[in-house]
Order: structure tokens, then sequence, then C-alpha cells
């Protein structure tokens, strides 16, 4: 990945728990943090890429990356895994809740089971990661949540009404979380990406034809990548945010 050229000194030392770092826009977020001098907590389910991306990252950092194997749909494995953050890092100072699958169901497939299973990999975990994170950043004195919406739910997409409706409702805990634990110093913020091309998107959903007309409607003339979204975190972890808590950051190049 590209390094950003800005230099957060504030985040060395900074303990960060990330979500979905295995792979995609998590690990571009895991070896930035962990360039910035963070120590850094990731958990995926995905064990195979988050071992790699760890064993890649082994020497090349101040302190090495810790994985967490995990299956957030599980609530209690949720709880655990922000404790295993917690006694490895030694506190939470920023919770990054990237999580997060975005499979296409039309309307008329959609059953119950596989709504809440929908809701379970997109939104649930989201509280309860942060519900689990609050207790030590409070301990810390405050902290940064950073929960990932999408833009997906502002575009009138008629093939995700599920996680349509997760990434919506990410951007109402946000506000919720925000008002409840501002007291606590702990700010809680959004960002939500446009279309972030990935090999995971181009190999399921993203044909050329797509890419090519979010480019057309798009300010920028260029397709937006995983990088795109490690400045906007870093801003959001550090204290160049610090009165800055409830709001919603859209990065999508331009295309709303």
């Amino acid at each position: 990945m590209s390094v950003p050229s800005a230099q957060f000194h504030d985040l060395a030392d900074r303990c960060v728990l990330i979500t979905g770092g295995g792979s995609g826009i998590g690990a571009a977020l895991v070896e930035a943090f962990a360039r910035q001098g963070a120590r850094v907590a990731f958990v995926d389910i995905d064990e195979r890429a988050s071992r790699e991306l760890s064993g890649r990252l082994a020497g090349q950092t101040k302190v090495a990356p810790h994985y967490i194997a995990a299956d957030l749909r599980d609530v209690d494995a949720v709880r655990k895994a922000a404790e295993d953050a917690a006694a490895s890092l030694g506190a939470i100072h920023v919770l990054i809740n990237n999580a997060a699958r975005d499979d296409r169901e039309p309307l008329d497939s959609v059953s119950d089971t596989s709504w809440d299973e929908s809701q379970s990999v997109n939104l649930r975990h989201v509280f309860f990661m942060c519900q689990a994170a609050a207790p030590h950043m409070r301990r810390a004195g405050g902290g940064s949540i950073i929960n990932f919406s999408s833009i997906a739910y502002l575009l009138n997409m008629g093939e995700i009404p599920a996680y349509a409706t997760a990434k919506a409702g990410i951007v109402g805990l946000t506000k919720s979380l925000a008002g409840a634990l501002g007291p606590d110093n702990i700010r809680v913020n959004a960002v939500l990406p446009g279309m972030i091309v990935t090999e995971r998107q181009k190999r399921l959903w993203l044909s050329d034809a797509a890419i090519a007309g979010m480019q057309e409607r798009q300010c920028l003339k260029r397709s937006l990548t995983a990088e795109d979204l490690v400045g906007p975190c870093l801003f959001l972890a550090s204290d160049c945010s610090l009165g800055m808590t409830a709001q919603s950051m859209i990065i999508d190049g331009g295309a709303l």
C-alpha cells in the first residue's frame, strides 16, 4: 500500500482495535496504524489472510499487529475479542468497526434467516463491540470509535435491502452512542465509503462497466481504493479531531 505522507505523532503507542482487519480496507487500516507506531489488534474470521498480513508486517513496524480469530456473528466471541485486545494492548484507545459483508439479495429472495444473518454480519456486532470496548476507553480517559457505514443506503440500490438497512442503522447507532459516551470523552463518528475497488469486490460484484459508470458519476475520475479510507480514519482517531463526534464523513470521490 502507499503510506500516507501525513504522520500523526499522537497515534504512536496508541492502542487500536480494528474489526475485519485481515483483508481489503481493514488490512490497509491495520498496516497504516501500525506504521504510525500504534499498537494494533485486529479481528477477522479469515485466519489465512490474517496470518499472512501479520507475518508480512512482522519486523516492519514498531509493534507487530496482534491477530484475534473470531466470528463476529457470535456476541460472546465479540466480547472475548475485546477482552483479548485489551489484554494484549494494555488499553483500547481507538475502535474501528470495519467488518461487513455486502451480499446481494433481491427483495423477493430475502427470508427471515438471511435478514437476521445480514444484520448480525453488518450491524449487531458493531453495537456489541462498542459496548465491550467502552469500559476500557473510560479507564484510558477517553477514545475514538469509528463505525463504517456506506453510501449504499443512499443510492436506492434494490438488490441490497438488508445490507442497506444495516448501514443506515450504523449512522443512527453512531449518533446515539456519541450522546451516550460523550461525557466519558469518547468520540463516535461514522465513515461512509463510496465504491471502493478491492480484489474481493472485483471478484464478486464489480464489472468494468460498473466501475466506469461510478467514475462517470464521481467528481474524481478515478477508482477509489482501500488506501483512500486510511487518511480519514487516521484523522478521526487522532487528536486532530478532538472536537468532532456524532458526525458522518463521506468518502466517495464526490459521487453524491
